[in-house]
């Protein structure tokens, strides 16, 4: 690639960072529903003709959002996971590291919840489309690293099934975890409990589902 082709490449790679700034921007002021092309044009200081250059529309754009929020959901993941040794402590650590970031990049978790709900059905699938079916396989693979890792030192049960699925299972059960956390504030209120103590119970009995089952000790017997 000769220095033009790379000035340009660049050049198109900080616009569409620039894009999805103001994206995130507008949609933590205004919330995704209300957000308009329009106004992510506006702020990102484009034509609108422009805008859709690099988005064919608005589900196009949250798409785009999403992998950036899977690409830094999977670095936090890779962090948590690396602060422990053993596999059961690495993927509790990890599910608290998706609940972070919902709680610190709110945009971030709506987008996960609107992208999940969202469906291509008569749509042809997009780059941005397929950029987060691949940034969502990086994330499955830290958690189903970690749930090897378990099983081989001896911490997490070695008949759970396929990692894949299981780390699929743990996020759709977590990322419901959270939405309740995070939209039924008043009615944990009312009895008393607090979105921490929620994702702490919930992450507490999915270690126990996932624990191989403790030796019997040799002076017991």
């Amino acid at each position: 690639m000769n220095y033009i082709a790379e000035r340009r490449l660049e050049e198109k790679e900080r616009r569409r960072a620039d894009i999805l700034n103001a994206a995130e921007d507008v949609a933590a002021a205004v919330g995704w529903s209300d957000m308009t092309m329009d106004q992510v044009a506006r702020k990102a200081r484009l034509s609108r003709a422009l805008l859709y250059v690099y988005f064919q529309d608005k589900m196009d754009l949250m798409f785009g959002v999403n992998e950036r929020a899977l690409i830094l959901l999977q670095q936090m993941s890779v962090e948590a996971a690396a602060r422990h040794s053993r596999g059961i402590d690495q993927v509790a650590s990890i599910g608290r590291a998706y609940a972070s970031l919902a709680q610190e990049h709110p945009v971030y978790f709506d987008v996960f919840s609107r992208c999940e709900l969202s469906s291509l059905d008569g749509m042809e699938p997009s780059s941005n489309h397929d950029a987060c079916l691949q940034a969502s396989d990086g994330v499955f693979d830290v958690i189903g690293k970690a749930l090897e890792q378990g099983i081989k030192d001896g911490t997490v049960r070695p008949d759970i099934g396929p990692p894949r699925l299981v780390a699929m299972t743990l996020w759709g059960f977590m990322h419901g975890i959270i939405q309740v956390a995070t939209n039924k504030a008043s009615v944990l209120q009312h009895h008393d409990v607090t979105a921490e103590m929620v994702t702490e119970k919930a992450l507490d009995l999915s270690m126990r589902a996932l624990a191989s089952p403790k030796k019997p000790d040799r002076k017991s017997r």
